[in-house]
């Protein structure tokens, strides 16, 4: 089972291009940090685009944050590339005859949509800041690389 990752590239593209805002950044030269495809980075900076988040012009390298990185927050790009997508998703496939199948799904629902709501909170507090102070926290001093 593949897990989806739209949000974390999302993340990485937002964060690659605070960390170089003066460097041209091809979507291929993003697709290379993000290891997949040009065209997948371009579909998700379209997603990032229409939702306010990231400012680029077709055929210039430079795309920049909509926004100061304190006011992106981690909910605000979940949006932008998932839309209204909930984290959890239960089985519809179930057997309509069983009072288990049936059932439990139901229970599920109902924590799922809890689960999603203690998520979206938390996600509202981690902004693309926080990303960026933690990254260079995990450098532990070493000094960023220059493309």
């Amino acid at each position: 089972m593949k897990y989806p990752t739209r949000l974390s590239d999302a993340v990485h593209i937002l964060a690659f291009i605070a960390l170089y805002p003066d460097c041209d950044l091809t979507s291929n030269k993003l697709a290379e940090s993000v290891q997949t495809n040009p065209a997948y980075v371009r579909q998700l900076m379209s997603a990032l685009r229409k939702g306010g988040l990231l400012v680029s012009v077709k055929g210039h390298p430079r795309p920049a944050l909509a926004r100061e990185p304190e006011k992106i927050t981690l909910l605000d790009v979940y949006r932008a590339v998932e839309g209204n997508k909930p984290l959890l998703h239960r089985d519809i496939h179930t057997n309509p005859a069983c009072g288990v199948g049936v059932n439990i799904q139901l229970v599920l629902r109902d924590f799922y949509l809890d689960i999603q709501k203690t998520a979206e909170q938390r996600m509202q507090e981690i902004t693309l800041k926080d990303v960026l102070e933690q990254y260079h926290m995990k450098l532990e001093g070493m000094p960023l690389q220059r493309l």
